[in-house]
């Protein structure tokens, strides 16, 4: 079957692998469907993913029908359509035993740490896979349940909650999925970015207003918006080394800020940078078992999968999607790769 590998930074091709085989009673065998090309795949590709292992078939963000199931497995059936959760965690360890599957002391994530959902065919655990209806959710479009999983868990670790005024730093993917979520949630939302297209793409998500912070200052923008207190909760999209001490910076005092890189450069962040103004630091990894509740706000209609995907290329053509995610930020939200094209 093909997939899409990565043998090392730079390098990355569609190739022959074997086609797995269900390993014990209680995992399944998808055929995927699509797949979605994430910012941590890019970072994979650019060698900047700083939990990233070598080689590896990519993708964590997947979803197709089912082709066999184990002898314990219930409850999913060959035929069905399902979203995969790409979380894998110990279950015993501290986070685990607090409901943090998903800081796992040894937690891996498929596509990153182990082959990845990229391919053809693959076998997950039966708990891992979120049966969707393809009636209500188009079965193209299951892949961008796990990017808003990740909005989600961002807003509710922030706590977001109706009459917040949130400002979201970067407006890639995963930033119009937290806007979206937040603006479902009750909050207004100020985006900033470098980039217009993007900046667009989150009014169109529901931002109230939005700031390109090589044309504006952003710190004024900031102070217009919460009348000058500051931003209750700010969330760090754009995951840069300057992003982090910034985000501190322009929290209201009593505020919390969000923090979602996973990059190794050192920021510069004095200690009363957080306690002057007692902050809330809060990092935000993964999901924690949130694909339930995308799916069911994408079957109500409070999330749009179809604005966020931008490009559809099949899988023949991966190589040339990942130049245009890479290379062409302005022009891209979601790429989708068909794998029954």
């Amino acid at each position: 079957m093909k997939a899409i590998r990565i043998d090392k930074p730079g390098d990355i091709g569609l190739v022959e692998v074997e086609k797995p085989k269900i390993a014990n009673s209680r995992e399944i065998l998808i055929r995927v469907v699509c797949g979605s090309i994430c910012g941590s795949d890019l970072g994979i590709f650019k060698g900047t993913n700083s939990v990233a292992t070598y080689p590896i078939v990519i993708g964590h963000e997947f979803g197709g029908v089912v082709e066999e199931i184990g002898s314990e497995v219930t409850g999913i059936r060959p035929g069905d359509l399902v979203a995969v959760d790409p979380v894998r965690s110990c279950g015993h360890c501290y986070a685990c035993r607090h409901g943090r599957q998903n800081v796992c002391a040894g937690v891996k994530c498929v596509g990153v740490h182990m082959p990845g959902g990229f391919s053809e065919f693959v076998t997950v655990p039966a708990e891992r896979a979120n049966k969707v209806d393809p009636e209500r959710i188009s079965p193209e479009l299951v892949c961008l349940i796990e990017p808003y999983s990740i909005g989600v868990q961002v807003n509710t670790r922030g706590r977001i909650a109706k009459g917040d005024l949130v400002l979201v730093m970067g407006c890639g993917p995963a930033g119009l999925c937290i806007i979206q979520d937040a603006r479902a949630r009750g909050a207004v939302v100020l985006a900033s970015d470098i980039i217009d297209a993007r900046l667009e793409a989150a009014l169109k998500m529901g931002a109230a207003a939005a700031v390109n912070v090589k044309k504006e200052d952003i710190r004024k923008a900031a102070a217009d918006f919460s009348r000058g207190e500051g931003m209750p909760v700010v969330v760090d999209a754009a995951c840069t080394v300057d992003s982090f001490p910034l985000a501190l910076d322009l929290a209201s005092p009593g505020g919390r800020a969000v923090i979602m890189g996973l990059g190794a450069a050192v920021s510069q962040v004095p200690a009363v940078a957080v306690t002057r103004k007692e902050l809330d630091v809060i990092g935000s990894r993964l999901n924690n078992h949130r694909f339930e509740e995308v799916i069911a706000g994408m079957e109500r209609g409070i999330y749009a999968p179809e604005f966020l995907r931008s490009h559809v290329f099949p899988l023949a053509e991966a190589v040339k999607a990942f130049d245009l995610a890479l290379n062409h930020p302005e022009e891209v939200r979601k790429v989708v790769l068909k794998f029954d094209a």
